[in-house]
């Protein structure tokens, strides 16, 4: 049976450039990229050298604090540069693919017969095992912890997002397997929303006998995972609980169907700066020139972001497809707007979550179409004192004291933070509190902070 869980906080931001589902041809491109910093809390030690020939699945760069964890190369061909930043930071790791493509062969497997152990072995041969994530800290984990639980959240709610329903069309089998592979080492849950389709194809296969499901009615952000561990089982000082994306569940069943690393993934190209939304298949790492070629309506002015426009990071066509990206935006920068007496007008266009303009009138259905908004990537206003007023627990849905919390990272008071739930956040939690807080403060960031701050002090 079943589980619902109904949550009634949240806010659901209607973008529009939403991609429609139906997908667009991405050409090959000639080199491919790993970049570390999409692997939160990993510190890269780079394997390889300039020229060497790698195979699809070889080893790019391995966690320095945790050597068994290594980061697999997306395609085989020959490493062409390994690009450092300041302090000799490791930016990306690139390859130029082979026309014709090899790949480690690590054996196919029967994921109901393998035991926890195999399972863990296996990820981390193939490279794969840095995909999981982990509730304290919200970074990439390492298999000497033992997780009371892992989630997946197959819900993706946030603006503009890739709609995992139609991502895994076709793709159902690797992704069961995957789920198995995971519920070896810990009981696992997979959180849903209203997907119908999905939930059919799902138990079709027989998914319940291995997964716990759980579905989430309810406004953005109901899928994150933070939200969903905070309703089904709490993280407390001591415990930790693994998390992973839906798609590199897909890679995981695919390496144990196959025998081989493929991290072909769909992603959304949307956003109201493109031509024509839509979604495509391509390759971890592949560079954004070829992904947004002759898609984007205008050069200048705009923001192209990896992921969508409430987590995402802001982005350059020089970039490549990130390890977790599942969604490329581009919008409008907002640099060259023009508005009559700014904020004081009653403006239609807008959106506003404290109805400050009329244009809430126009959030209720009409003629079965809820309206679109086209925003920019202005902030609208500077940093101001923090007002206790209960902004973020009207998005939060979660049983903790948001600004109190955010208030006791800020004076770095690590019991308080403690006290008031900071082991059960991620960053993307506060996501919608940043986008409604009026006193414009960086709250992911501050988060992130506060989080680095408590895994450096318990190190």
């Amino acid at each position: 049976m079943v589980k619902i869980i109904r949550l009634r906080k949240g806010l659901d931001i209607n973008l529009a450039g939403k991609a429609p589902r139906q997908k667009t041809a991405i050409g090959k491109a000639e080199e491919y990229a790993l970049t570390p910093d999409t692997f939160v809390g990993v510190t890269p030690k780079v394997v390889v050298k300039e020229g060497e020939r790698v195979k699809a699945g070889s080893a790019l760069f391995v966690n320095k604090n945790c050597p068994q964890v290594s980061f697999a190369s997306p395609v085989s061909g020959t490493v062409t540069a390994i690009e450092r930043g300041e302090r000799r930071k490791v930016l990306s790791v690139k390859v130029k693919a082979d026309d014709q493509q090899e790949f480690v062969e690590f054996g196919v497997k029967e994921v109901s017969q393998l035991s926890a152990d195999q399972v863990v072995e296996s990820l981390l041969q193939a490279g794969l095992f840095g995909f999981i994530n982990q509730l304290p800290y919200a970074v990439s984990t390492t298999p000497d912890t033992h997780p009371k639980g892992i989630f997946v959240s197959a819900l993706r709610d946030k603006p503009l997002a890739c709609d995992f329903e139609y991502e895994v069309k076709g793709q159902e089998d690797d992704f069961v397997a995957g789920l198995i592979a995971l519920s070896k080492i810990a009981p696992t849950h997979l959180g849903l929303g209203i997907q119908p389709d999905l939930q059919a194809e799902l138990f079709k296969r027989g998914i319940e006998k291995y997964v716990t499901v759980t579905v989430y009615d309810g406004k953005c952000p109901a899928g994150n995972v933070g939200v969903q561990v905070n309703h089904t089982d709490p993280v407390n000082k001591g415990e930790v609980v693994w998390m992973v994306e839906p798609t590199a569940v897909i890679f995981f069943g695919r390496l144990f169907r196959t025998g081989r690393v493929n991290m072909m993934r769909t992603i959304a190209i949307a956003g109201s700066e493109i031509t024509e939304p839509a979604y495509a298949d391509v390759m971890t790492g592949t560079p954004l020139t070829a992904i947004l070629d002759r898609k984007m309506k205008h050069e200048d002015g705009v923001r192209i972001i990896q992921g969508n426009p409430l987590t995402g990071s802001q982005a350059t066509k020089n970039d490549f497809l990130g390890a977790h990206t599942s969604t490329i935006c581009v919008l409008p920068e907002g640099d060259h707007a023009d508005e009559l007496l700014g904020w004081i007008m009653p403006r239609w266009g807008q959106f506003s979550a404290s109805r400050s303009y009329f244009s809430w009138l126009q959030n209720l259905w009409c003629f079965g179409k809820k309206k679109q908004y086209n925003l920019d990537a202005r902030v609208k206003g500077g940093e101001r004192h923090m007002i206790m007023s209960g902004e973020y627990d009207r998005v939060l849905p979660m049983d903790i004291y948001g600004e109190y919390l955010i208030k006791a990272i800020i004076a770095g008071d690590i019991d308080k933070m403690e006290q008031l739930g900071i082991y059960e956040v991620s960053p993307e939690d506060f996501a919608l509190a940043e986008f409604v807080d009026s006193s414009k403060l960086e709250l992911q960031k501050i988060v992130r902070n506060g989080l680095d701050m408590l895994r450096k002090e318990n190190a």
